[in-house]
């Protein structure tokens, strides 16, 4: 099978790692950044800096596997390799795209002879590279065609074909707001457990959360790492960035009319966290001092 790979990130690049050690798998890859080619042709196959050079060649039944920012680079990389494949060639998609976007992606290569599909990836750079958990939307005929793909790719039962045009990626999209909503309680809880009278050791705190306690998992893994190679958190910026799946599993409970508290102050924890001037606070603490004549604090 031909895969073309677009986008040779951490996460790009552990999947090809993940198929280079499979049988059965004729790889190449494209990105921008020169610094990844070395590498890639030292241990996958032929790498290129943009489409005409990667899809110079004709080949039979090529997938393209696309791991780019959601938006506008997607959107226009789909456009680009709809103008260089031929009639019946696969395009997957799989980033953290907005699924109206993948819906839109579709009907496009649709309009030209292009399937598609759009693949939520979990699981990180450690799943890219030894097994991920995927969640497949577009034409089932598609899925089945590519699942040994899929198989390779993940950890047994770590793959779904969710449904119609955009599903993947709109499952993945509640996936990471579910993922939100979990982080924000693990930093709670050990926030409460830092500024405690006792004095926890956190790592070994989240080492016992994680052998046989209702809340043990991956995130508590890390957490157990976190706390064994940060031994300074004063030096740690207390920013949270937000890469959208978040706000969009937000907006897309406000247009269903849902309540999901958590999710949404875990997204906004992360905008507050990235508000340096802190209109908001400094705002109440005035208004305080105007009716009541409360003290406020001053910036050194």
């Amino acid at each position: 099978m031909d895969v073309a790979l677009i986008g040779l990130g951490k996460m790009g690049l552990g999947i090809a790692e993940n198929l280079s050690q499979k049988e059965g798998y004729q790889l190449s890859g494209m990105d921008l950044n020169q610094k990844v080619k070395s590498e890639f042709e030292k241990q996958h196959g032929a790498f290129y800096s943009n489409v005409d050079a990667l899809f110079s060649e004709k080949k039979s039944r090529r997938i393209v596997w696309i791991m780019l920012p959601a938006g506008e680079t997607t959107n226009n990389m789909i456009k680009a390799c709809c103008e260089k494949l031929v009639m019946g060639d696969i395009i997957i998609d799989a980033g953290n795209s907005k699924y109206l976007d993948s819906k839109l992606n579709f009907d496009y290569c649709q309009t030209q002879g292009i399937h598609f599909l759009d693949v939520g990836t979990s699981g990180g750079m450690e799943g890219a590279r030894n097994g991920a958990c995927m969640m497949v939307g577009g034409e089932e005929l598609i899925f089945k065609e590519l699942e040994g793909l899929f198989a390779d790719l993940c950890v047994e039962n770590g793959y779904l074909y969710c449904g119609s045009a955009g599903s993947g990626h709109y499952l993945k999209m509640v996936h990471n707001g579910i993922e939100y909503g979990i982080m924000q309680s693990i930093g709670e809880g050990f926030n409460v457990l830092y500024h405690s009278p006792y004095d926890y050791q956190l790592g070994e705190v989240a080492k016992v959360f994680n052998h046989g306690s209702v809340i043990r998992s991956w995130l508590m893994e890390l957490t157990e790492n976190l706390f064994k190679e940060t031994a300074d958190f004063s030096a740690i910026a207390g920013v949270i960035p937000s890469s959208g799946e978040g706000k969009w599993t937000v907006e897309e409970a406000l247009r269903l009319n849902l309540a999901i508290p958590v999710i949404t102050q875990s997204l906004m924890t992360r905008y507050s966290s990235s508000d340096n001037e802190k209109i908001n606070e400094k705002v109440i603490a005035l208004l305080r001092n105007q009716f009541g004549g409360h003290a406020f604090v001053k910036e050194e």
